[in-house]
This record gives structure tokens, sequence and C-alpha cells, in this order.
């Protein structure tokens, strides 16, 4: 799925002094702060690595493999050194559990060719070595697992549609206007590319602070503003801008404010864009 979101500048001076809910590139502009169960984050571990910056997905990447390759390494040195192997390297009539295994390197070496399924032949495994064969089996099973997961996170994170936002235009103002005798909140919508956004839909969010009746303050408060659920036309067919329109009626937020106070008001209006990118899907 992809998302495409906009804020749109209406109210007050919108300048450095005032800062947003949304930026104007669509990201939200919230920061989590004294998060005290961290732990959550490990419990979806694919999701957090996957929201990860680059580099650190890289580095996680390069260290998972490693760090098995090093690990089962070091197990088939110990079973080697444990069983002699090392001792009897001269010795053409012992018959050691991997051939040609003369030290840690060429036991990282054959980790490595194990796990990756390189087989150059030099290194292999004897049948006089069970507790090697029970490492073998489990360093196939394991490294598939860790290929299953981090092939999974690299894939899922290169397919991740976030610049396809990059060439979704959104007009930089909302005007207020007569259309059909009706008075109307409208913006343009636009789609750069040929391909298009398959099932796209289109929502608007009234982000303000209110007070209620009993005194309660609520910052931030979310309220929905009209484009066309009732009728469809929220639902849009996006091979050329379109105008997007909120009806200021009696349901409308806007119905009870004058112009002079809509100019100095303090809010934010967001709109988001879903829908399906074709090429992709």
């Amino acid at each position: 799925p992809q998302g495409g979101g906009d804020t749109l500048g209406m109210g007050g001076p919108r300048g450095g002094g005032r800062q947003r809910y949304v930026e104007k590139d669509g990201k939200c502009n919230v920061q989590h702060g004294n998060v005290r169960e961290t732990y959550r984050y490990l419990t979806d571990i694919f999701t957090t690595l996957v929201d990860l910056k680059w580099r650190f997905s890289l580095l996680v990447f390069i260290l998972a493999y490693a760090v098995t390759w090093l690990f089962f390494g070091l197990i088939w040195w110990f079973i080697a050194y444990c069983r002699g192997d090392l001792d009897h390297l001269e010795d053409h009539a012992w018959t050691p559990c991997v051939n040609n295994l003369n030290g840690f390197v060429s036991a990282f070496l054959f980790s490595i060719e194990t796990e990756t399924t390189i087989g150059y032949g030099h290194r292999v495994i004897t049948d006089k070595c069970p507790e090697g064969i029970v490492l073998l089996l489990l360093q196939a099973i394991l490294g598939s697992m860790v290929n299953a997961f981090m092939v999974g996170c690299m894939f899922v994170k290169i397919s991740q549609p976030n610049k396809r936002a990059e060439t979704l235009v959104f007009s930089s103002h909302a005007v207020v206007s007569l259309r059909d005798d009706r008075l109307c909140l409208m913006f343009r919508v636009g789609d750069l590319r040929d391909s298009h956004i398959v099932e796209a839909s289109i929502r608007a969010k009234l982000i303000k602070s209110k007070q209620t009746q009993e005194g309660e303050f609520i910052p931030l408060d979310q309220t929905d503003l009209s484009v066309g659920f009732e009728t469809g036309d929220d639902r849009l067919f996006l091979v050329s801008p379109l105008i997007i329109s909120h009806e200021i009626d009696e349901r409308s937020p806007f119905w009870d404010v004058s112009r002079h106070q809509l100019e100095k008001d303090d809010f934010e209006i967001v709109v988001i864009l879903e829908g399906m990118v074709e090429a992709t899907g």
C-alpha cells in the first residue's frame, strides 16, 4: 500500500515560528519520548528491522551473517581440537571430522561454505564424525532461517514505495470558493507518473486543539473533513490532476467560522492519499 500525505496551508501565517503536525513532505513531526516499555519493539523484531535506517539495516544484515559464520566456525574448530584432528594433520591414516581443516581460519571458511552451500570440495565432512553430522544439520537449518529472515527484511525494505509519494503533488494552498452555489474548501492533487495509483482514496483531517463543555482541554484533536465519502467521490481515478472539494455545510467544522476568524485561527488540515502502486503492487 502506498500512502502520500501533505499539509495544506490555511489559517494564519505559516512561517518558521509555527511547528507543523505533519511536514509538507508528508512526514509526521511527532517524536516519541519517555518510552519505557522498549521491549515491545523486540517482540515485533521484523517490523523494527524494516523501520531502521538503511545504515543500521545494513549493519544488522552484515552482523547476522558474520556472527553465525564465526559462531559455527568456532564450533567446527572446537570439534577438531577435541577429537585431536589438529594433532594428526600429517597422519594420512587418521580420519578427521573435516578433511583439510588445519586451524580456525580453515574452520571459519568451512562454516561459510556450509551455510552458503558453496561447496568448493577441498574441505568436506567425513562419515566418522557423528557430532559433525549433527552440527552440519543444525547449521543448515539455522542458516536457512537466517537467510529467510534477513533477505525478507531487505526485500520488504527495498520494495517500500516511500519515494513513490515524491511524484504525488498537492497544491500548496487550499481555497474557499463557491462551486455550484455552495461554499467549498478545495485543493488539487495530481500524479506525475504514467503508472497509476490503483484504488486511490483520499481523506482529510482537521487538526485543532479544543476544549469540551466539561472544561477538558484536548490538544491536537482530529476531526474528519468530508471529501465525498457519502457519495463515493473520495475514491479517485487519478490519471489527471483532480480538485478535491469539502462542502462547508452544517456538518462542517468550518460552518460557524468567519473569514476573519479563519485567518487568525490556529489549525492544520492533513490530507491523506492512499492506494496501490500499479507497477509493483
